[in-house]
């Protein structure tokens, strides 16, 4: 009998198992996002306005959003480039020095002269980003910047020799 409970058990808990996953992956891939976004270099040689996200795999919030800013790229990518950059990418680096990234997710909003015109950091509500890509395309200005809360891109750093900015305050082996 004991055993006939324990195979029931194994076999609920391998579906749970199954099903459970399976809906992650359902889910928006902050990396796919990014393989499909436009290319920073192309943003900026255009003359549409550009919204890039800082992002990391493991931030919580950034995959929190990734549904919703999907959404917003899909509505809005005949009138806007949405650019998606990982922090964790040293290829980015000069990037994150240049708008100060300090915080993912942190979104910079550019004019189609490239020109900031807005910043936010942190969790964004659909609304909230929707209202500020509406006022890029309109060439309004942003009506949510500078808000919510994000997670520290390498709180460690301080500028030891031997740390990279975003090797979170571990030394290069």
């Amino acid at each position: 009998m004991q055993r006939w409970v324990l195979a029931v058990g194994a076999v609920l808990l391998a579906v749970s198992l199954f099903w459970g996953l399976r809906g992650q992956a359902d889910g928006v891939s902050l990396t796919r996002l990014a393989a499909q976004s436009v290319p920073l270099e192309m943003a900026l040689a255009n003359d549409r306005p550009t919204m890039i996200e800082f992002y990391a795999d493991w931030c919580q919030t950034c995959q929190q959003m990734a549904k919703d800013l999907q959404q917003l790229e899909a509505a809005y990518r005949e009138q806007v480039n949405f650019v998606f950059l990982n922090v964790d990418n040293p290829r980015w680096i000069p990037e994150l020095l240049q708008y100060e990234v300090d915080g993912v997710p942190r979104f910079i909003f550019l004019d189609r002269e490239n020109h900031l015109v807005g910043d936010a950091v942190g969790l964004q509500p659909r609304t909230v980003m929707d209202a500020n890509v509406v006022a890029l395309v309109q060439h309004q200005p942003l009506p949510f910047v500078r808000a919510g809360h994000s997670s520290p891109v390498s709180p460690n750093f301080n500028g030891k020799p031997g740390v990279e900015p975003l090797s979170h305050g571990n030394p290069i082996s």
